[in-house]
């Protein structure tokens, strides 16, 4: 049986210097808690903004809280986590009413949750949204 051939000194050190910046990426990637601690996705309800904030037929980000609200015509608020269900990434980008996600170019409509482009393929989470003496608040779905 032939011998495995041995790595030469540039591959070793080739990989050891890959290593820490693999690791960055799979952090930035991550999901669980903000760099603050914070949940990624909030677990009681919190207090965004205005409810001025969102339009009929528009849609506000609040990446302090990985949460985007869209108003309907008829006024009625939906509330979605903007943590990315591909690879757990915080969604930082509204574009109308289309969330585009930084790490792959996944795209999901802020309306409705749902995958607009792949990678992902499942829904954005839902969460809850009302008014609240003027605030717009969201949280888990209870």
């Amino acid at each position: 049986m032939p011998a495995r051939p041995t790595p030469s000194r540039r591959t070793v050190l080739r990989g050891a210097a890959l290593t820490p910046v693999a690791g960055l990426g799979l952090a930035a990637c991550s999901t669980g808690t903000g760099s603050d601690g914070t949940p990624a996705t909030p677990t009681a309800p919190v207090e965004l903004g205005p409810g001025s904030d969102v339009a009929k037929g528009g849609a506000a980000l609040y990446r302090d809280h990985n949460v985007v609200v869209s108003r309907a015509e008829d006024g009625s608020l939906k509330a979605y986590s903007t943590i990315c269900t591909h690879a757990g990434c915080p969604i930082n980008k509204l574009q109308g009413t289309t969330l585009v996600c930084p790490c792959h170019g996944s795209e999901f409509d802020a309306r409705t949750g749902k995958v607009l482009r792949s990678p992902a393929t499942e829904p954005l989470q839902e969460l809850s949204a009302r008014t609240a003496d003027g605030k717009i608040v969201a949280g888990p779905l209870t």
